[in-house]
């Protein structure tokens, strides 16, 4: 149960977020006003990613990664790939993307300039939308 929750909130936060991307995106390039629909988008993906990692790592501590981690140890997990994926590359991704985000919003926070609000959302939560896309499990998300 807790691994379909963690996917089908993924679709959510993938989806979210490319949408803030696109929106910081254009508002840059077409010297828009960062208006309250803007900040919203930004904060609730925000809110989503956090939310997704909260629902992540209960999962992570619960999944048969985890358990195989403890009686094998983590030696033999390092030396299969798709293990490795799971158990250490996916976790340290997503929660740097997560920081990323968190530091795009904090960020945008502080400037003055709707330029300088787009421009820094764009990059940092690009940067997390790159980092989530290279290392979400895709042969195990779309079959579970």
């Amino acid at each position: 149960m807790m691994k379909q929750i963690h996917s089908y909130w993924a679709y959510l936060v993938v989806l979210i977020l490319c949408i803030a991307v696109i929106n910081a995106i254009i508002g840059f390039i077409q010297n828009k006003k960062f208006t309250d629909k803007s900040l919203r988008i930004s904060l609730f993906t925000l809110i989503f990613t956090h939310i997704q990692l909260l629902i992540g790592l209960g999962w992570y501590f619960m999944s048969p990664t985890y358990k195989a981690i403890k009686t094998s140890g983590m030696g033999a997990t390092m030396k299969d790939s798709s293990s490795r994926l799971l158990a250490v590359e996916h976790p340290i991704m997503m929660i740097l993307a997560i920081i990323l985000i968190t530091m795009g919003w904090l960020k945008h926070k502080k400037k003055t300039s709707d330029q300088s609000k787009f421009k820094t959302i764009a990059i940092y939560y690009t940067l997390a939308l790159l980092f989530i896309l290279s290392r979400i499990p895709w042969t195990q998300w779309w079959n579970g």
